[in-house]
Order: structure tokens, then C-alpha cells, then sequence
């Protein structure tokens, strides 16, 4: 079935720095809570959506820090250790002509760090946001 011709501009590449979009689908950051405890079903996730032709496809948060430990709600960046999780989620996504982009963060107070029982540390001191009892 033929597309509408008004549509042709969303299949056009976008070039974006030094890098080139396939198209103007940008799959946004977003957790389908795999995290750091199924990387395995996290890459193969964001490999799908670009085996689906999205041009750009991004991880879920990516925690910087351990003062900012989402547990499982996000993948993590702490140290070279955590390098080939993320690695293997864009060699996932690469094959299929995308580029990978990543969601940094550091959460502060929004989150109780169960994982790495660092104290959590924001521009203020006050406790930590919902129902987790930490200071």
C-alpha cells in the first residue's frame, strides 16, 4: 500500500552532528524495568525497536553515581564495569542502522540507594522522596 506523500519527510534522514539519523523516529528514554538486573532482555528490547526501524533508540536511565542507585529501575554507568552492558545494547541496536543514546541521571533524593548503601546526597539536605526511610 502506498504512503501518503506527506509523510515522505518523516522518512527522510536527519543528520544529527557528526552522525546520521535513517529517519525522524526517536524511540525517547523509557525504563521497561529489565535495568541492570536483565540486561540481557534490556539490549535485546532497545535491539528490537531498532530492528522495527527506529532511527534513534535510547536506553532507560543511566544512573552515574552509586549515591543515585535505582536498583532496578534503571541501567547504570558507575564504572568500567558497566561498560559492556551498555555496550552490548548498541552493538544490538547498530546492527539494524540506528544510532543508541543513553539517559544520564543522578535522582538525588528521589531515590534510597538499597544497591550500593551509599547516603544519598542532593542539594539539600532533607530526607529521601516516598516511602523509603533513609536521611
Amino acid at each position: 500500500m502506498p504512503r501518503d506523500p506527506k509523510y515522505d519527510v518523516l522518512f527522510e534522514p536527519v543528520k544529527i552532528g557528526p552522525k546520521t539519523m535513517k529517519n525522524r523516529f526517536w524511540q525517547v528514554p523509557h525504563c521497561n524495568t529489565a535495568g541492570t538486573t536483565h540486561p540481557g532482555t534490556n539490549a535485546k528490547h532497545r535491539g528490537v525497536k531498532a530492528e522495527g526501524g527506529w532511527a534513534v533508540v535510547c536506553t532507560e536511565q543511566c544512573d552515574i553515581h552509586c549515591t543515585s542507585d535505582t536498583v532496578n529501575y534503571g541501567v547504570r554507568l558507575w564504572d568500567d564495569k558497566d561498560i559492556p552492558t551498555l555496550a552490548r545494547m548498541t552493538e544490538l541496536v547498530h546492527r539494524h542502522d540506528s544510532l543508541a543514546g543513553i539517559e544520564l541521571s543522578h535522582n538525588g533524593y528521589q531515590v534510597a540507594p538499597y544497591y550500593s548503601r551509599e547516603i544519598p546526597i542532593a542539594p539539600s539536605g532533607r530526607p529521601v522522596s516516598g516511602v523509603h526511610p533513609f536521611q
